[in-house]
């Protein structure tokens, strides 16, 4: 696939850590904003393939060797696409080194050291992001702004439904990180979250979860692929009651999250590249369309969006601080999973 042309050019370079499937995306669409890229990935035939395909000149085996290039070639802003578990690390690594960063999502597989990332990337300056590539989907960001602007009153109930075939999506699922909860694998940490950081995007962060999460269909792994959560968001004075119900072996591939307020209700259809809202008990929903874009149009979106906040034009779509709340959504939501019982999440 050719990497699209760039509309302009950017005066930036950036480091794309892990070349797997999501890194070549990052890979490929961070090209097309303009930037000079390039990666680091330990296995030297997949570097040598992955650099002749997107012509990139600087092609390092390891973070350690991009950042010892000192007379050489010099990032910018790093974006980690390495599994989870490593994710905190490397980015302190990057901080240290001067470099403004994105991470994939979730941020890690724990709470360790993550008080250290939010300090260091303080005290730098610099950006940190998390690559939570809904908040760059316009029907989401759409819909938000309306909820938000008190259009239907305060949100009272939110019904998240999501299912897509993850085997048709990613054949290597059993190989990779996915297989492992430690490396940030199972449909809680690899889907659930998206859709947990865009509620919390929407309505406030998540407070207490009760969690059902098994195994039910996916050949080769023994993660779990279903998840069923009922979870409180926003203050207590004013609480939010949020379903998530959510598969990774259905035929269609659908995300609708559903926001009802006192005065009015919200859907965003993500999968139909539209949000509609219904204001009038018995009246049919209003369609609001969004301009239909392909895949890679999304995370391009989501890289011009952190080369902004690199420049200082915005603030991240999903701040490192908001990035650690979801994070910690997630881990609440596996201990109920495996507990059987109501969690709150860390404060």
């Amino acid at each position: 696939m050719k990497t699209p042309a760039p509309a302009t050019v950017r005066n930036r370079r950036v480091l794309i850590v892990g070349t797997g499937s999501i890194g070549e995306r990052h890979l490929r669409c961070f090209l097309a904003t303009g930037v000079e890229a390039g990666i680091v990935e330990p296995n030297a035939s997949l570097r040598s393939e992955v650099a002749q395909r997107y012509g990139v000149a600087h092609a390092f085996e390891s973070l350690e060797e991009a950042f010892a290039d000192r007379l050489g070639w010099r990032a910018d802003a790093v974006v980690i696409c390495t599994p989870a578990n490593m994710h905190v690390a490397m980015a302190r690594s990057a901080v240290a080194a001067g470099c403004h960063v994105l991470i994939e999502k979730p941020l890690s597989t724990s709470c360790d050291e993550v008080s250290d990332l939010l300090r260091e990337a303080a005290d730098a300056d610099r950006v940190v992001g998390l690559a939570y590539v809904y908040r760059a989907h316009p029907a989401i960001a759409a819909a938000r702004e309306a909820v938000q602007s008190g259009r239907f009153g305060d949100p009272v109930e939110v019904v998240a439904v999501s299912g897509q075939n993850f085997p048709h999506y990613r054949p290597a699922y059993r190989d990779i990180y996915y297989k492992s909860r430690t490396t940030g694998g199972g449909a809680v940490q690899d889907a659930l979250t998206h859709v947990v950081n865009a509620v919390e995007w929407i309505v406030g962060p998540a407070r207490r979860v009760v969690a059902d999460a098994t195994h039910q269909v996916l050949d080769g792994v023994g993660v779990e692929d279903t998840a069923h959560v009922l979870a409180r968001h926003g203050d207590i004075d004013r609480e939010v009651l949020v379903s998530f119900a959510l598969n990774q072996y259905q035929a269609p591939n659908e995300n609708t999250i559903t926001v009802v307020c006192r005065e009015g209700a919200v859907r965003i259809e993500m999968h139909a590249m539209r949000w509609q809202w219904c204001v009038e008990p018995g009246s049919p929903w209003h369609n609001e369309p969004v301009a239909s874009m392909a895949r890679d149009e999304l995370f391009v979106r989501q890289a011009e969006a952190f080369l902004e906040s690199v420049e200082r034009v915005s603030l991240p779509l999903c701040s490192l601080a908001e990035g650690v709340q979801t994070l910690k959504s997630t881990l609440a939501i596996l201990r109920s999973a495996d507990a059987g019982r109501w969690e709150e999440v860390e404060a």
